[in-house]
């Protein structure tokens, strides 16, 4: 699987996340509730969800997806940190 395809898959993925009512226009649910089911549903530990929602939350798409492209011209699949 190229990186588009794994993105889209992911993407696919955290949607369920949401309500598909709320994710269309563009609202998130509270950020307690998504660490919740990233923990329960897709196996992250309680320290890697609230990273990953905290980075969501003070980034946003324009600079993450820059950040996600990078990451991929570098290979770097796992940073320094070890999630």
């Amino acid at each position: 699987m190229n990186e588009s395809e794994l993105l889209g898959s992911t993407i696919s993925e955290y949607r369920t996340l949401m309500n598909p009512e709320e994710s269309h226009k563009g609202n998130a649910s509270k950020p307690a509730e998504i660490i919740s089911n990233l923990i329960a549903t897709h196996d992250w530990t309680p320290n890697g969800a609230e990273e990953l929602v905290s980075l969501v939350n003070n980034y946003g798409i324009f600079m993450l997806s820059n950040a996600l492209a990078l990451a991929i011209v570098l290979n770097k699949e796992d940073g320094k940190l070890g999630f």
